[in-house]
């Protein structure tokens, strides 16, 4: 790799560090006189040795091609340079049309560039418009203006009343004077013709529009007349703060700042008691003000009434001030005319004044404590209604614990009460970010319409619940849905119903089948008691249905849930009954396929029970050491039953044993008999014309020697 730059004849940024080195031709490429030329790259601190081509062959032809053409076009552009420069030179024209060039180091390894100044003022360039209810940066501009208003509003009676401007600190007042100014001037000719503004419920935006509509409306009008220079006066009658009194008519823009910081604000109650206490000594402000102006004109120390010229002068005539607005009293006598009409007019201004204030500073409290307000009187009839009708104390402690409860998790009684004076859309747009994240978890609602689910959160009631209240009880019938906003409930069961079989929390869901049956009437299998404070959303059957009325996809896809939900949740099966006598020998045989039922003619479920039958009557009555006579009774068996073998087993004939529910009697244990060994039986059932009927038959072959 190669560095290049310019030659230190140019920028100094090379130092050459061997003889050979060719600075003279600033056109050709490094070459050496000797084997090796050490050069150092200032900018990247590389060390770069060029090799004679004579005594080290380049390993790599490509890139030595590529950097010789990278060479050649920088020395043709500084060529190019040199000759612009020297053209210069000679003119006397030092000045350059060009931009200052970019320094580069091979492979990129170093790059500089300067970020021109019109970049940097487009990036702070102002927006076309600006949304006065939206935008922060408007408000924060707002609080500027607003901090140059009170400026002027304090300070100008100040300058005006007590000596403490001077000649000596002039240049600060001035300063600040000029500061507050350009604000305004800033204000009036940038930010406010860029406001959007309303017309016929559209916004508009266009630069002409927003222009022309703050030209017409008053408070231009106001801020040109704050703005006008009368200043200038200063050089005919002195520095007399007297003139910069217009710059209290931008008071617009005071107003505007609190009312964007009330909607701000979580709590503005709190601004507006601040507000209000900043009204009363802004008051109190202008009265000592205009007391030790009335001083002055009587005379310092010149009666017991006016300001004795002792302490500090704003301090003496503030408290002056503050006693005369809120009449506390005890103040010196006026002794003339002017004092006494002067007394007057404060006492009748203080009156006026400080119950103005009194009274908005009861509103604003009245209005903080509102919600507090209903709560206390809800709370206080409901007690009151107990006591008159002699409700028992537990009751009435559960309900006193329910109302603080309710107030302290959420500070109103009722969520609905607020959220009705809004539009629908935006109380969807509350209940979305409230509880949308709830009811996507549930299984019943996911894959059915998202505006369903949307008309079904307007339709949520909250409800609290005290540690042990049943939300639900055994055997209820099932009216509603619950949905588990906060806290936990517990599902009791057991024989004596206080085991915990499952605890719920936050997200879960129950009740959902008795919201989806059909048939109605579907009851309560378990006892659900909240643990601990449970607020608990409910959707009740008939609210669902009037949702689901225009939504029959949604409506589908609910019942087919509801369906395995109710299969899942079904009773399980009867147990079967005991396996009575000697069945408990054979293994249960399954059911017959209803296909080879058919085939066969009919159900064979009698013809087996007929066999057993059988098989019973042949072992009953046998005693268990006679095999003789076993024997005998088998032959006779086998003679009577090869007789029927052509003609089919009349059921209706039949002399079995009619078949009882009575536990049989224990049987003693028998012997099967024993035939001839040369002799077998064969039994066989075959379907009979009649669909009912089987044909059982008997066969008996001699077994061949």
């Amino acid at each position: 790799e190669h560095c290049y730059h310019r030659t230190t004849r140019d920028t100094g940024h090379y130092r050459e560090k061997n003889p050979g080195w060719q600075s003279e031709d600033l056109g050709s490429s490094p070459s050496c006189h000797t084997p090796t030329s050490h050069v150092t790259c200032i900018p990247c601190n590389r060390s770069l040795n060029f090799s004679s081509p004579e005594k080290k062959p380049h390993q790599n032809p490509i890139v030595s091609k590529y950097v010789e053409t990278q060479l050649q076009d920088f020395a043709k552009r500084m060529h190019q340079r040199t000759a612009h420069y020297k053209k210069k030179l000679e003119e006397g024209d030092l000045s350059s049309p060009e931009a200052s060039p970019k320094l580069y180091c091979d492979m990129l390894c170093c790059k500089f560039s300067k970020v021109p100044l019109k970049e940097h003022l487009k990036e702070m360039k102002l927006p076309a418009s600006i949304d006065s209810q939206t935008d922060v940066s408007y408000f924060l501009w707002l609080l500027l203006v607003t901090i140059a208003y009170n400026w002027n509003c304090w300070f100008i009676p100040i300058r005006l009343a007590f000596p403490y401007q001077t000649p000596n600190n002039m240049r600060y007042w001035i300063v600040t004077d000029i500061i507050c100014d350009i604000i305004y001037l800033s204000d009036m000719l940038i930010i406010q013709p860029r406001l959007a503004f309303l017309k016929g419920g559209d916004k508009i935006v266009k630069p002409r529009e927003m222009k022309e509509h703050y030209r017409i409306s008053a408070k231009f009008k106001l801020d040109l007349i704050s703005i006008i220079p009368f200043d200038a006066l200063y050089f005919i009658f002195g520095f007399n703060p007297v003139f910069r009194t217009n710059r209290t008519l931008k008071y617009t823009t005071f107003f505007e700042f609190n009312d964007r910081l009330e909607s701000r604000m979580d709590k503005a109650y709190i601004y507006r008691i601040i507000r209000t206490t900043g009204y009363l000594l802004f008051v109190l402000h202008i009265n000592a003000c205009i007391y030790y102006w009335a001083s002055d004109y009587e005379g310092i120390s010149s009666s017991k009434w006016v300001y004795d010229g002792k302490g500090n002068s704003y301090l003496r005539c503030y408290y002056w001030a503050v006693r005369t607005l809120i009449t506390i009293g005890g103040l010196p006598e006026p002794q003339n005319t002017f004092e006494i009409i002067f007394q007057l007019l404060n006492f009748f201004s203080g009156v006026f004044v400080f119950s103005s204030l009194i009274g908005q500073m009861r509103d604003i409290i009245g209005a903080a404590t509102a919600n507090q307000n209903h709560f206390r009187a809800c709370m206080d009839n409901a007690i009151s209604y107990m006591n008159m009708y002699s409700i028992p104390k537990i009751v009435q402690n559960r309900v006193r614990t329910w109302y603080e409860y309710t107030w302290a998790s959420q500070r109103i009684l009722d969520e609905s009460e607020f959220l009705e004076h809004l539009p629908i859309k935006m109380q969807l747009a509350i209940a979305i970010d409230m509880n949308f994240h709830i009811v996507t978890k549930i299984d019943l609602f996911k894959g059915c319409d998202i505006q369903m689910i949307y008309d079904m959160l307007l339709k949520l009631k909250s409800c609290v619940y005290l540690p042990g209240d049943f939300v639900c009880k055994k055997g209820e019938i099932g009216r509603e849905m619950y949905i588990i906003k906060q806290g936990e409930v517990q599902v009791l069961g057991g024989p004596d119903g206080d085991k915990v079989l499952v605890t719920l929390k936050a997200g879960a869901v129950f009740g959902e089948i008795s919201l989806l049956a059909r048939g109605g009437g579907n009851r309560r299998t378990a006892n659900v008691v909240a643990h601990g404070f449970a607020n608990l959303f409910i959707l009740d059957k008939k609210t669902l249905s009037e949702i689901l009325v225009h939504y029959p996809d949604s409506e589908k896809l609910l019942m087919q849930k509801a369906k395995s939900l109710l299969k899942q949740k079904a009773k399980p099966a009867e147990a079967p009954p005991p396996v009575k006598g000697f069945a408990f020998l054979l293994p249960s045989r399954e059911e017959t396929p209803k296909m080879l039922k058919a085939l066969l003619g009919g159900s064979s479920k009698t013809n087996v029970a007929r066999l057993l039958r059988l098989k019973k009557e042949i072992t009953e009555g046998v005693e268990v050491h006679e095999n003789e006579a076993v024997e005998k009774q088998v032959e006779e068996a086998k003679d009577t039953l090869g007789n029927e073998t052509e003609k089919p087993i009349d059921r209706l004939k039949c002399k079995l044993s009619p078949v009882t529910d009575e536990e049989p009697q224990p049987i003693p244990k028998a012997v099967l008999p024993r035939g001839n060994a040369t002799e077998s039986l064969l039994i066989t059932m075959t379907p009979s014309s009649n669909a009912e009927e089987e044909i059982l038959t008997f066969e008996i072959k001699e077994k061949a020697q």
